[in-house]
């Protein structure tokens, strides 16, 4: 792929994203204005000392009092210059919160991404290449299994046996509390405590990719340029590697992509087990509290992530089938 035509692939993503960005801004904000209750609300109840004067007082720091459309025009003005507000419920900035927490919710996607899309296109391709068969019928099986297993439910029976029974790995956090490591012995920590979570999250989609390499695979098994590969004395493990699965990679890739929002809101439900700190629990906590600054400045970070993993799938596309023209 020519450094001209990824650029081009890049600006027209960037171009398209900015109406995305655009509505789901507004979207969130006027659906979260709809919910009853605030900041001020919670805060009071936890106090339990609270007047009306005090609670009208912080409505007032924080701009809650004010009209929705004045609220609206005064957070795209701070969105504007990169500012995503004070979160009223821990009186921190929102970027603050949030990229104390980003690292550790991308770490859990990207493993857990990188694992789905590894087991589910090996497994695809094994279910492709004795389809029909006794092991094509057993995996799809185990694969349905799989999908039809909720994320919480494999966790929760992951710590019973691996960490309760077995003691082999962490319950939950991200790295073990006052153990003081640091170098590859942090990273070894922080590893086994990230073994639960991903397999929480990736059975799921190691089930939706495994189905659609197996799918790909037998079709574009039956495509003509196949039969000329074979007719040309290539190996069948050659034809299967360099001509079936590179092009039955292309529809994995873009529901890798697309399931990469389905992704963060599995993270909500996966780091609340594990207690894992990441955007998913900080999003929980900030629905609890009725932080809605906070859950407003999460929604526009995923929103930008899910924007950036479909450009990373679309150049992606264009590596691995040059014929796709980008228009």
């Amino acid at each position: 792929m020519t450094a001209h035509r990824s650029l081009r692939v890049l600006g027209r993503s960037l171009l398209q994203a900015i109406p995305t960005v655009i509505g789901v801004v507004l979207l969130s904000f006027f659906l979260l204005q709809a919910v009853p209750g605030d900041a001020a609300d919670v805060i009071a109840a936890e106090s339990g000392s609270a007047t009306e004067a005090s609670m009208a007082a912080l409505r007032s720091h924080f701009g809650l009092d004010q009209p929705v459309l004045q609220q609206l025009g005064a957070y795209l003005r701070d969105l504007a210059t990169l500012n995503l507000g004070v979160s009223p419920r821990y009186n921190l900035p929102v970027s603050e919160l949030i990229f104390s927490r980003l690292g550790n919710t991308v770490l859990l996607m990207g493993s857990a991404l990188a694992c789905a899309l590894a087991a589910g296109i090996a497994l695809g391709a094994v279910m492709a290449s004795f389809a029909g068969r006794w092991l094509d019928r057993v995996l799809s099986l185990a694969a349905l299994l799989l999908y039809s297993t909720p994320g919480f439910w494999l966790g929760l029976m992951a710590i019973i046996l691996l960490s309760v029974k077995l003691g082999w790995l962490p319950p939950g956090g991200v790295s073990t509390i006052g153990s003081g490591a640091t170098g590859w012995a942090y990273a070894l920590d922080v590893a086994r405590h990230l073994v639960l979570p991903t397999l929480a999250l990736t059975g799921f989609y190691v089930a939706i990719f495994a189905r659609l390499t197996r799918a790909s695979m037998l079709e574009v098994n039956r495509q003509d340029f196949v039969r000329t590969a074979h007719a040309k004395g290539l190996t069948p493990r050659a034809v299967a590697l360099r001509h079936v699965l590179r092009n039955a990679l292309i529809p994995v890739t873009t529901v890798a992509g697309l399931n990469v929002g389905t992704l963060l809101g599995g993270a909500v439900v996966v780091e609340t087990v594990f207690s894992w700190p990441g955007l998913g629990r900080l999003a929980y906590e900030s629905v609890m509290a009725r932080d809605y600054v906070v859950l407003l400045g999460i929604l526009v970070l995923s929103s930008l992530l899910v924007i950036l993993a479909n450009i990373i799938v679309d150049l992606l596309q264009t590596l691995l089938d040059p014929r796709i023209r980008v228009r």
